[in-house]
């Protein structure tokens, strides 16, 4: 019996998609807890200017322990990120008492570029195109286009992979 079970979201932080796609995250997370093992996965897209500095303030959250409450706090203003910029990046790390000096170096010193750029390298390596994107025991699914189905898709997979010996 598998005691978790992986699953990626490819996902973008200046994208509407994945703020609809927080819903699916939650619900999972609400069914599986520490079964599910729900990681993000940056894949920034050029069409919108702020997201790749949003991935690294991203992984700056995460090194403060509070990855997806800030991934989730930018995904709610993704309209304001496209109109004020990277200033709503440190205001959210603020506002969830992070340490948002540290946000504002972290962003100047580039010192998570690194893992932003593997992350969207291994996300074309294996045709992720959009977001969000989700992999699961090897298998993707493109929620870029719509979510319809895709929680119960990945319900069904997690499901099987758990009960699997």
């Amino acid at each position: 019996m598998t005691d978790s079970v992986i699953l990626d979201v490819w996902c973008e932080l200046q994208c509407p998609d994945c703020h609809s796609a927080l819903d699916d995250v939650r619900a999972l997370r609400a069914r599986y807890g520490d079964r599910l093992d729900i990681r993000l996965r940056h894949f920034p897209l050029e069409k919108h200017k702020h997201a790749f500095a949003a991935a690294q303030a991203a992984e700056e959250a995460v090194e403060q322990g509070q990855g997806w409450p800030y991934v989730e706090a930018v995904l709610a203003r993704t309209a304001e990120l496209d109109q004020r910029g990277e200033s709503v990046l440190v205001d959210v790390a603020r506002e969830l008492g992070l340490d948002a000096e540290e946000f504002d170096t972290a962003l100047i010193d580039g010192r998570h570029i690194l893992i932003v750029d593997a992350d969207q390298a291994e996300g074309k390596a294996i045709g992720v195109s959009g977001t969000p994107t989700y992999v699961i025991d090897g298998q993707r699914l493109d929620g870029g286009k719509s979510q319809e189905g895709l929680r119960e898709r990945i319900e069904e997979i997690a499901d099987q992979l758990l009960a699997a010996d």
